[in-house]
């Protein structure tokens, strides 16, 4: 480990969770970096028997980042216990003054991940194309799900504000562009205009991740394809749960058989099947997805647009660039080519 990674003080930790009747009491903590950066930094801790993964913002993080960890607690600990699968939660601090930033406890999840997985598949995954549909479909029955929770039963009805959640979008995503531009990105004006004049045929509120994709979700090991758990909910909410489903499947080919940027989705159902799959599971209707289709990746992006304007020679983030250009101009042509209906 590099001489200038995060660590913990694990003597004040230890401290912190004897006040708050924890397993293994008496006997020392260990903590071990499983990953850190700009985003927040994950620990493993031990103590005896007790296991937990402690989650917590880098130390140079900016201050509001620490009510965004206390933010992620709060929806895994509504959804402790639900459908929803998740790291149970264990506890939360909100003292920053304990170990350097506000922090919480959840349970180790025993599973794999695209983001730690070699060629992104576990076995059987990696070699039996078949077998990947089953994923594809759990990632999509996970937004179901999350939709399927009684938000406001779960102590989550002041989390977000549903109540006219489309008609803020495109104000706010705009808003936060201006305060970044720096260069023209084609296509902008014109999905910018057509999302001011558009909205879903219906919006049913619900909990939504706000980054749902592969990448930020653990499956078990072995088949079938099964969520164990959801991951990295700083951008959680309630709102639309259609837009999750956009999210994940805005860059999903219609014929994932066929040549591809992504050579993981080979073997995946295609986009309409995973749409009708959600759209059969969850109850809801999706024939105004071209609506959230051009949302996500006008949103998007605006996001990675904020990346790219600070990459400052970091190759990851200057790579951002060229997304940009290609997201925006997919939503452009998206709206251009849809005859979803503007409202009145």
């Amino acid at each position: 480990m590099p001489s200038d990674a995060p660590t913990i003080d694990v003597e004040a930790l230890g401290r912190w969770m004897d006040a708050r009747d924890l397993p293994g009491q008496g006997v020392a903590v260990q903590a071990r970096l499983l990953s850190g950066g700009r985003q927040n930094e994950i620990f493993e801790v031990r103590r005896g028997d007790f296991s937990a993964a402690l989650r917590r913002p880098p130390a140079a993080a900016p201050a509001e980042r620490d009510a965004g960890i206390l933010r992620e607690w709060r929806l895994i600990e509504a959804l402790t216990g639900t459908d929803v699968p998740v790291a149970d939660a264990i506890a939360a601090c909100d003292d920053p003054s304990v170990i350097g930033r506000p922090f919480y406890l959840m349970d180790v999840v025993d599973g794999w991940s695209v983001m730690n997985t070699p060629g992104w598949w576990a076995p059987p995954f990696d070699t039996d194309l078949a077998a990947r549909g089953e994923l594809a479909y759990e990632l999509i029955d996970g937004i179901v799900l999350m939709g399927a929770v009684d938000w406001r039963a779960r102590g989550l009805g002041d989390l977000g504000r549903p109540d006219g959640y489309h008609d803020r979008q495109v104000e706010r995503w705009t808003r936060f562009y201006q305060r970044i531009r720096a260069r023209e990105v084609p296509g902008l004006d014109e999905a910018t205009a057509w999302l001011a004049h558009h909205r879903p045929l219906d919006f049913v509120p619900g909990i939504m991740h706000g980054d749902y994709q592969f990448p930020n979700v653990m499956f078990r090991h072995g088949a079938p394809g099964r969520l164990a758990a959801i991951l990295d909910w700083e951008m959680g909410t309630v709102g639309d749960p259609k837009l999750d489903v956009a999210w994940a499947l805005h860059s999903w080919p219609e014929d994932p058989t066929g040549p591809s940027d992504n050579e993981y989705l080979v073997g995946m159902p295609s986009r309409s099947a995973l749409l009708a799959f959600y759209a059969e599971r969850s109850g809801r209707q999706v024939d105004d997805f071209d609506y959230y289709l051009v949302l996500a990746k006008w949103k998007l992006a605006i996001v990675l647009e904020q990346g790219y304007q600070r990459a400052n020679g970091d190759p990851k983030l200057e790579d951002f660039g060229g997304y940009v250009v290609k997201y925006m101009r997919e939503a452009a042509e998206i709206a251009e080519s849809s005859g979803y209906p503007a409202v009145s």
